[in-house]
């Protein structure tokens, strides 16, 4: 358990919990341990360094043992990276030739040949039917003996692993930050605040949860320790409810109720019946999710119960036998009736809604003086509103004035994405700039002011996550639409995949785009050879875990973007299978080395999401030539089976135009509003390291910085958005 506590502190904060241990001569150990972590991509700090050769061997080598094992997991080289082609990405035959191969090696197969001459003879031959299709026809260690060492080179990735506090202090920080996020985590981070939560219930607690899933988490931790329960809302008890039983806490997919002991079945009807005291109008609640709370009823036996009759209560609204009027009701009506200053009079008195309200305000406001009134309440409300959600209105705001007649992008909070067309008539101008300056002014107000700010490379272009749901769990992953330079020769994609039950057959592809998103070629199964470059081949079951790989050579791509796309083609979906992931590597021209080299792994992230199709990114190629990232993080529905990159050309180039032309508030818009407030904001210069305490943004936290300095990194880049 210690081990898996200090991996959380690596994998969120990449720091090293401060060992405990003898000091002695550990400096051999401390050496070595370093060098292993450079093989694949990682290094101690020099304070991490100079620490661990203090202190004995043995503390050493059981520092490095499970550090070791948490780093390669994060670059994904945890597992035997194996290819179809021995060789990839040398010779790899044309598609054709080598689909005749196939051919001629099952008809000189003795019992695969009468199969084989019989689709012959239809015209059609199934390639899953072919015995030398699909599987690997060499070991992993022939693999590796057809190619070269790593050719170390300048660009290759190096994760620095800083020196933190003592476990217990790194473990309390951590929790607090992601319990006290004003963002949602996504489903890994979730899980991580559940371990988190369960280890320091005991200790220090937030003064503030925002973010109602975080609340459920923590409050199923409060709940086995016997602490007092946080709860607001009848929601809040039937999150409590869902994570007590393994269910969603976010509750957009059912949750399949546990038989519940009779202590917890009194803390949840004793909750439900303080909350409905505390105010009866709550009740409206029920409705939202009436039918979860039908089948909660019969899990906690409330007639058992009398002495919490409030309880109910709640469960006799979602039976129906007693009425409740929701608040969204009586806006709903007051729309109904054409009443746009009644619809506002009633929002007052919930912020969040008429922030949320907003456009639909705006486009039902038939004169100057209605939209005034909706402004004005805007200004009114505004500081009682959360940050997440002002960002998001900002965001909105920005878009709304050029997004009329084009296609609306729709995500949902699980990442699967479709879009529409825009059928909304168009906001005045006039009142977006007006509210855009307000909600400017009101976010720089919530902002801090350091004396300095001092801002690293290549971070202004980084989208703010105004929710973790937007970005998928590994390394180097940026929240969705993030731009990120790609400095390399050769770009090369992965995915990784092990199927638990099933065969499970995913399909790595590529698709190529011209400035107006028409296609110019593909790389798949399909088609294994392009002038761009080469893929790696075909896998059709992994029991014991399957790689494919597609490699570009930057300079020779025809066109100005490159989609990868992982298509499920039979199988398994993404959050079924044991284990599926995907990243990219870059190297220089000659860089020689495997397939898979974890020091050239610029990103990788977990393939958990809906659908049958997964878009981790796509790359965008300037008019200087340089290419950069587009972080995506996006699901399509796809098929039920036998996805492919020809059959989801159309809806991949819409989706990615809807994406790429959507502008992002970003980490340079925060910065910029700070440098109007009088910050000094300052480029970083490794050269002139500061002596004293500063406030640090960057893509990683460089050696020397003050111990007291704030240092925002995109570990923790949920901390800049104000509460």
């Amino acid at each position: 358990m210690v081990h898996r506590l200090e991996s959380l502190v690596v994998r969120h904060a990449l720091r090293l919990p401060a060992p405990a241990g003898p000091a002695g001569a550990g400096d051999v150990a401390a050496r070595q341990f370093d060098a292993a972590l450079m093989s694949v991509g990682f290094k101690l700090s020099a304070d991490a360094l100079r620490t661990l050769s203090g202190l004995s061997g043995s503390t050493v080598v059981d520092t490095a043992v499970p550090t070791l094992a948490t780093v390669r997991e994060m670059a994904g080289d945890h597992v035997r990276h194996n290819v179809y082609f021995k060789d990839f990405p040398a010779n790899v035959p044309d598609t054709f030739d080598f689909w005749m191969r196939c051919v001629r090696e099952a008809l000189e197969d003795g019992k695969a040949r009468s199969g084989v001459l019989a689709q012959l003879r239809n015209g059609v031959v199934n390639l899953l039917t072919l015995p030398s299709y699909g599987n690997y026809r060499h070991t992993y260690d022939e693999m590796l003996a057809a190619h070269d060492e790593l050719t170390a080179a300048v660009g290759d990735r190096l994760t620095v692993l800083h020196l933190g506090g003592p476990l217990e202090d790194e473990l309390t920080a951590l929790y607090l930050a992601l319990a006290g996020s004003a963002t949602p985590l996504g489903d890994a981070h979730l899980a991580d605040l559940r371990v988190l939560a369960e280890h320091c219930a005991d200790g220090p607690q937030p003064a503030a949860i925002p973010v109602r899933e975080n609340r459920a988490v923590v409050n199923e931790a409060r709940l086995k320790a016997g602490s007092g329960l946080l709860l607001d809302t009848v929601t809040d008890v039937l999150r409590l409810a869902c994570a007590v039983s393994g269910g969603d806490v976010s509750l957009q997919e059912p949750t399949r109720f546990r038989a519940l002991s009779r202590p917890v079945r009194r803390a949840l009807l004793a909750g439900l019946d303080a909350v409905v005291a505390a105010a009866p109008a709550k009740l409206a609640d029920v409705l939202t999710h009436r039918e979860a709370f039908k089948r909660l009823g019969e899990r906690l036996h409330p007639h058992e119960y009398r002495q919490w009759p409030r309880a109910a209560e709640v469960f006799a609204v979602a039976r129906g036998e007693m009425k409740a009027y929701t608040f969204d009701a009586r806006v709903e009506a007051l729309f109904g009736a054409d009443d746009v200053t009644g619809a506002v009079e009633l929002l007052r008195s919930a912020p969040g809604k008429l922030f949320r309200s907003l456009d639909r305000l705006l486009r039902a406001a038939r004169t100057p003086e209605e939209r005034d009134t909706v402004l004005a309440a805007v200004e009114e409300v505004a500081p009682e509103v959360s940050g997440r959600v002002v960002l998001s209105v900002r965001e909105h705001l920005q878009n709304r004035a050029v997004e009329s007649g084009r296609k609306r992008v729709f995500v949902n909070r699980l990442g699967r994405a479709h879009v529409a067309e825009d059928t909304r008539t168009a906001v005045p101008e006039r009142e977006i700039g007006r509210l855009i300056a307000l909600l400017d002014a009101e976010t720089a107000r919530r902002l801090p002011s350091p004396e300095r700010l001092l801002v690293g490379p290549d971070v202004l272009d980084v989208a703010l996550p105004l929710s973790g749901r937007a970005t998928s769990g590994g390394l180097g992953v940026l929240p969705r639409g993030s731009l990120s330079p790609v400095d390399g020769e050769l770009l090369r994609f992965f995915v990784y995949w092990k199927q638990a039950q099933r065969v499970t057959d995913y399909d790595l592809s590529a698709l190529l785009l011209d400035a107006d998103y028409e296609t110019v070629s593909w790389l798949s199964y399909t088609n294994l050879r392009e002038v761009e470059g080469e893929h790696s081949g075909d896998i059709t079951d992994a029991p014991d875990g399957a790689s494919e790989f597609i490699n570009l050579r930057l300079g020779a791509v025809r066109g100005t973007y490159i989609v990868p796309q992982v298509n499920i083609y039979s199988g398994e979906r993404f959050e079924e299978a044991e284990e599926s992931f995907f990243g990219f590597m870059l190297r220089e021209g000659e860089q020689r080395g495997r397939p898979f080299e974890a020091r050239t792994v610029r990103m990788k992230s977990e393939l958990r999401g809906p659908g049958r199709v997964a878009l981790p990114l796509a790359f965008r190629r300037g008019q200087d030539g340089s290419w950069h990232a587009k972080w995506l993080h996006l699901y399509l529905k796809g098929h039920p089976e036998y996805n492919r990159v020809e059959g989801n050309r159309v809806s991949v180039a819409t989706l990615l135009r809807a994406v790429v032309e959507r502008e992002q508030l970003t980490v340079g818009y925060l910065t910029a509003l700070m440098a109007n407030r009088g910050t000094d904001v300052a480029a970083w210069d490794p050269e002139s390291v500061p002596e004293g305490p500063v406030t640090y943004i960057g893509l990683e936290r460089p050696e020397g910085l003050h111990p007291d300095s704030v240092v925002i990194t995109p570990e923790n880049l949920r901390d800049l958005i104000p509460e």
